[in-house]
């Protein structure tokens, strides 16, 4: 039996149109995947650690570690308390800023979807520290472990967008930021007389276990693929108003836990060093956090404050004893105020931090600043 012209007709007419749909399809395929990979090629910036740059996890947390009331957030855009241990933005806020990249959101937030995943995330949750001990106070905190753990889900869920040969670029090529080790002194070794810790170790033998435990953390990091790590070490812990209102009777830091970051902050470049010899390129970066506190903790009116003791939010002595709350004493500038609560600077004393580490020198970011590191990677 023959078919028709007009049937033969019709029927080639819909081979043309379903090859036709099959092609339209297929473009419009790899247009959105070209968009999405364009998307990802932004310098994607990944932060983790501790309260200093947690940027609202542990909101999303049944812990006492939180900042999600006011006035926490009150120099913030939105005037509202968002997880950050700031008046306003914190460290990774203002580095996003420098770089030219829109904020990274906390990995928890349930708006971190799509194509917002190409900027990067934040994992720190505020409370941790080296060692899993350490803010066990708070219980349930995102540790360490757990960071890097989510770090490795993020890849995944990136990798269902644009493939894993893209999110290993992507991955490769983005910024990175760590601090940790503050709260492995503050709260754990130091946190009640003869804690656990300390009658477990001397504190120079603490400083090396937590060290050699942090080469670990760090070690995994590069295993996951990163390439240009910002590491901070400890800053001036004796010198914080909690600390001042415990330990200092007469407003001088106090000496032990000043102590503590000096033994910390040396071992920790000899060991970015050693990994850095190891990777055989300078992946990690070391970040002179206490330097730079010391600056403006020794000279606080030559940055433009009127005091580095008192707290802007808090209450007893200066200002440095419980919570920043809606009932504590609130000074009314944040910005000649070089401490926001008893723990965390203000934004501004933040931005005065990331300066140093955009164009500081050998002193404050070594073996280079992170002009020098965005410079050097815009040429490969």
């Amino acid at each position: 039996m023959c078919m028709s012209i007009a049937s033969t007709t019709t029927t080639s007419l819909l081979l043309i149109m379903e090859s036709s749909s099959v092609l339209l399809f297929s473009l419009v395929s790899l247009l959105v995947l070209s968009e999405l990979v364009q998307q990802s090629e932004a310098r994607a910036f990944f932060v983790f650690g501790d309260s200093l740059v947690d940027s609202g996890n542990n909101n999303y947390l049944a812990t006492t570690a939180r900042a999600d009331s006011p006035p926490y957030g009150i120099d913030y855009p939105t005037h509202r308390p968002t997880g950050r241990f700031s008046n306003g933005l914190n460290i990774p806020d203002i580095i996003s800023e420098r770089i030219g990249e829109e904020p990274t959101l906390p990995y928890l937030s349930p708006e971190l979807q799509g194509e917002r995943l190409f900027v990067g995330a934040n994992f720190a949750s505020a409370g941790i520290g080296i060692l899993n001990d350490t803010g066990i106070q708070f219980l349930n905190i995102i540790r360490i472990n757990q960071q890097l753990g989510y770090f490795q889900q993020y890849q995944e869920r990136v990798s269902s967008l644009i493939g894993p040969d893209e999110t290993q670029r992507l991955v490769n090529q983005a910024l990175f930021l760590i601090t940790l080790g503050g709260n492995d002194f503050v709260n754990n070794y130091y946190l009640v007389p003869f804690s656990a810790r300390s009658r477990e170790f001397s504190l120079p033998d603490y400083v090396q276990y937590i060290i050699s435990e942090y080469k670990k953390i760090l070690a995994r990091l590069y295993d996951l693929g990163a390439r240009r790590v910002l590491v901070t070490g400890t800053g001036p812990l004796g010198c914080v108003p909690t600390e001042l209102a415990l330990r200092s009777p007469n407003g001088e830091c106090a000496a032990e836990l000043q102590r503590a970051a000096n033994l910390f902050n040396p071992q920790l470049e000899q060991v970015l060093n050693e990994l850095n010899s190891e990777a055989g390129s300078d992946v990690f970066v070391t970040a002179n956090a206490f330097r730079m506190h010391m600056d403006f903790i020794s000279n606080p009116q030559a940055y433009g404050f009127v005091t580095s003791k008192v707290a802007c939010c808090g209450q007893g002595a200066y200002n440095g004893v419980g919570l920043c709350t809606i009932a504590s004493n609130l000074c009314p500038n944040r910005d000649i105020y070089a401490f926001w609560d008893a723990f965390h600077p203000t934004e501004r004393a933040n931005r005065i931090i990331v300066s140093r580490f955009v164009t500081g020198s050998s002193e404050y970011m070594s073996p280079m600043n992170l002009s020098t590191i965005m410079a050097l990677d815009a040429r490969t």
